[in-house]
């Protein structure tokens, strides 16, 4: 798992593309319960999106009114979707199954948005979502916080990458902003469903250390090589495999 942490660490360094949704489904191909999978994931991305937000809280790159404005519905849905997930457990059984087929279905979902990004990115022009200003787009802002804080507490992934592609096309920011409003997000999400997850016993704390321990080093490595090797490529790559394996979910 340590080996794995190292990878998973390395690549996204490299190339930005989301660890959970490279992380999870590993997980549980080698063995690890849907349920721990997910729950240790999220406990284990806290820890690491601290260190990047208290970064980004220093170089003022976060967007705070946006974060409370996202955090607002994100973290009502993480709740209610681990809500959920209990009562089918305690009255069908049947939680690992709706976990595996959510998750296949974000993955597919994640790929094919990291794959549209790397094609239209540049071509991307503003559009008048991003004109109006972000009083009014409040309503909208919770709406998709709640919605996309649903799947994070269902499936671990999407607190990075469909963050990431709302606040590119959605809203006007800098490309920092971008990358520390995303983060800050991140982290107070996470961090709720983290903590339900370890309260519900879903959390392996080993495992967690074991991931960390290859992750830090990894992501350092693949943060210092990144200028240097062409990501676009690696990029699409990734998405591929994270697509493959979100069919094999399915």
């Amino acid at each position: 798992m340590t080996i794995l942490g190292l990878v998973v660490g390395f690549l996204v360094g490299l190339t930005g593309v989301g660890g959970a949704a490279l992380l999870t489904p590993i997980m549980i191909m080698l063995g690890v319960p849907a349920t721990i999978a997910v729950g240790t994931d999220l406990f284990y991305n806290a820890i690491t999106k601290m260190f990047g937000a208290i970064q980004h809280f220093r170089q003022k790159t976060i967007n705070l009114k946006l974060v409370k404005f996202f955090a607002i519905g994100s973290i009502p849905g993480a709740i209610t979707a681990i809500g959920v997930l209990q009562l089918f457990e305690n009255f069908f059984q049947n939680q690992e199954s709706i976990i595996r087929t959510a998750l296949g279905v974000m993955l597919i979902i994640i790929a094919l948005a990291t794959i549209f990004r790397q094609i239209f990115d540049k071509k991307w022009r503003e559009n008048r979502w991003q004109k109006k200003p972000l009083e009014e787009k409040k309503m909208l802002t919770i709406a998709i916080g709640f919605i996309l804080g649903f799947v994070v507490g269902l499936t671990s992934i999407g607190s990075g990458s469909l963050f990431a592609l709302a606040l590119i096309y959605l809203y006007r920011l800098k490309g920092s902003e971008i990358v520390g409003t995303d983060i800050a997000h991140a982290l107070l999400l996470v961090s709720v469903a983290g903590f339900l997850h370890a309260g519900l016993g879903n959390v392996d704390y080993l495992l967690t250390l074991n991931l960390l321990l290859g992750s830090i080093p990894g992501v350092l490595i693949g943060s210092t090589l990144s200028a240097k090797v062409p990501t676009k490529p690696l990029r699409t790559i990734l998405a591929t495999i994270i697509l493959l394996s979100g069919i094999k979910m399915i």
